[in-house]
């Protein structure tokens, strides 16, 4: 896996133990919001790009999906099975590269990114995107969840090849490595009309207004259909 898709960083920021235990709200959401209802838990397929620690894999496990997670980080992904098997719950957790998914053709009926696409550069944004969209089932929801454009830490780094930003001084991203920070036309060209139908297009910012500088954290949230073509 080359640099661009997986930042070496995350490996020493999992290594110490900065794993979220807790699920997030809105990926709960996401999923149960598109769930078939007509299916049981168990015939909906679910996978997480960037799963981390596995916080919302173990939750969508505990909640009887079929969970699939992948992440860059062999630290994160035995941290996962671990907490899994303690809880007596099962999920596919593979090491891999975001670009060139292990899963075969229209497999998943959800996919989601919560914060992990959004450390590569752009090439591997739009192959990793190409990718969900190859193992996605026929009009299955998509989640992308990248940092934007409008957060304090982009004005405060160094831009370097394929649109990233590194040596980030400022905000909530400072120290962690690489960034992709995305603005609203990058999301169109990123998810076309003519693979992804969007249905949500939000961008959530939290203005620090103790911060001297009224510092901003700011991220998109995107949920989209995947368009058959042929």
């Amino acid at each position: 896996m080359s640099q661009k898709s997986f930042d070496p960083i995350w490996n020493k920021i999992y290594d110490a133990g900065a794993m979220p235990r807790a699920p997030y709200d809105y990926i709960a959401s996401f999923v149960f919001r598109n769930a078939d209802k007509n299916k049981d838990r168990n015939q909906l397929n679910i996978l997480e790009i960037g799963c981390g620690g596995g916080n919302n894999v173990w939750f969508l496990a505990l909640e009887g999906f079929n969970v699939c997670g992948i992440d860059g980080s062999a630290s994160a992904i035995g941290a996962a099975k671990k907490r899994l098997s303690e809880s007596g719950l099962s999920a596919d957790l593979q090491v891999g590269d975001f670009t060139r998914l292990p899963f075969e053709d229209e497999s998943f009926d959800m996919v989601f990114d919560r914060g992990a696409l959004t450390c590569c550069g752009t090439t591997s944004i739009q192959k990793a995107i190409g990718e969900a969209h190859r193992v996605l089932k026929p009009n299955g929801a998509f989640f992308f969840n990248p940092i934007a454009d409008s957060d304090t830490s982009y004005r405060s780094g160094v831009s370097v090849a394929d649109d990233l930003t590194v040596e980030i001084k400022e905000g909530d991203y400072s120290g962690v490595g690489q960034i992709r920070f995305v603005s609203r036309r990058d999301i169109d060209i990123f998810m076309p009309e003519t693979t992804w139908n969007k249905k949500r297009i939000e961008r959530i910012e939290i203005t620090d207004m103790l911060n001297p500088y009224s510092k901003v954290v700011a991220s998109w949230r995107v949920e989209a259909i995947k368009v058959n073509n042929g």
